[in-house]
């Protein structure tokens, strides 16, 4: 295993396929000379030239155009996006064309594409930049949709969104970028569509996904001093999503608490819940809670900003709530839970 930063994750998988497959090139602002702005492809165009290698200007529907064209043609391109609110300005190329060209040429065409972009507040960077928009791809059929939220998950994980012959789009979290963990030094491919238990329990299950999955296991560890014992889930993939991991937990530990950073109103979280009770509503000891970004736009302030999405208190909360308890029963500091 060898310890690096997500970025760092993310920089190595584009370096090993684009080893591995010269049908590989990347494509987005700034990501040359610049090495892009969260340095995730510093040092390829040195390795790889300006025609594998490539920067555009400021027209996210110009160069995922390319992208869609260029997969459709047999290349397997990588097009990154500075924000994920961006990617608006290219949703014709992204939800018209890459996800419909399967389909519509009878199963016989096929589009290799990724698009990294990041999403999610956390830097004040206010409403045009900090948005958590995943559930618009996860309601697009035809995209694949990942979130991944440690350093081993990211480079495994685009590492097979680069293989795939479907376009993907592949959501990084700004917060994510500097946080370290370890990475298997050999080859390791994350399969899209499979969860992860990232913390065994037996009381309840907490879903999430990207930068929240950080919290949950923050508010996991809080929630052991209480004596309850909660099982986290990071989804990893949104699409195709492990429903199955999913209810296996639920059906064991009877609660469920989804955490998303996204505003709570048509979120996947949402789509979660409705999984849950449609298949294990017998199961469930306590109604399903969902912990969410409030329903508003994200502020520039950065205590506003703060107080917009969801922190670990208010997961603590949500488990709280599903357990029966209220904050008043948590044990005192010096006091055994019982």
């Amino acid at each position: 295993m060898a310890r690096m930063k997500y970025r760092e994750a993310l920089r190595a998988a584009l370096d090993e396929e684009m080893e591995r497959d010269a049908a590989v090139f990347v494509v987005g602002e700034g990501i040359g000379e610049r090495g892009g702005s969260y340095k995730v492809t510093e040092g390829l165009l040195a390795k790889f030239g300006a025609n594998r290698v490539i920067d555009t200007p400021l027209s996210e529907a110009g160069f995922v155009g390319i992208g869609v064209g260029a997969a459709i043609a047999g290349q397997r391109p990588v097009v990154e996006i500075l924000f994920i609110d961006f990617l608006m300005l290219a949703m014709d190329q992204v939800v018209n064309q890459a996800a419909k060209y399967r389909f519509m040429s009878g199963g016989e065409g096929r589009v290799p594409l990724v698009i990294r972009t990041q999403g999610g507040a956390g830097n004040s960077l206010a409403g045009q930049h900090s948005q958590s928009l995943e559930a618009l791809f996860y309601h697009v059929p035809g995209l694949k949709v990942v979130m991944p939220a440690t350093p081993r998950d990211a480079k495994g994980l685009l590492k097979s969104a680069i293989r795939d012959d479907d376009p993907v789009i592949f959501i990084e979290h700004k917060l994510l970028y500097m946080t370290d963990g370890e990475v298997p030094e050999e080859e390791d491919l994350i399969p899209l569509g499979e969860a992860e238990v990232k913390r065994a329990g037996t009381d309840v299950t907490l879903v999430s996904w990207s930068h929240m999955v950080l919290k949950c296991l923050q508010a996991a560890e809080e929630l052991a001093a209480e004596g309850i014992s909660a099982e986290v889930i990071d989804l990893r993939t949104l699409v195709p999503m492990d429903t199955e991991c999913v209810l296996d937990s639920v059906r064991r530990t009877g609660r469920l608490v989804i955490a998303q950073e996204a505003i709570k109103r048509g979120g996947v979280g949402s789509d979660v819940a409705a999984i849950v009770a449609e298949r294990a509503l017998a199961d469930l000891r306590a109604p399903i809670v969902r912990v969410a970004g409030r329903n508003t736009v994200i502020p520039f302030n950065l205590a506003l900003e703060k107080a917009m999405v969801p922190q670990v208190a208010d997961i603590v909360a949500g488990v709280r709530e599903v357990m029966g308890r209220s904050a008043a029963d948590a044990p005192r500091e010096g006091v055994a839970a019982s």
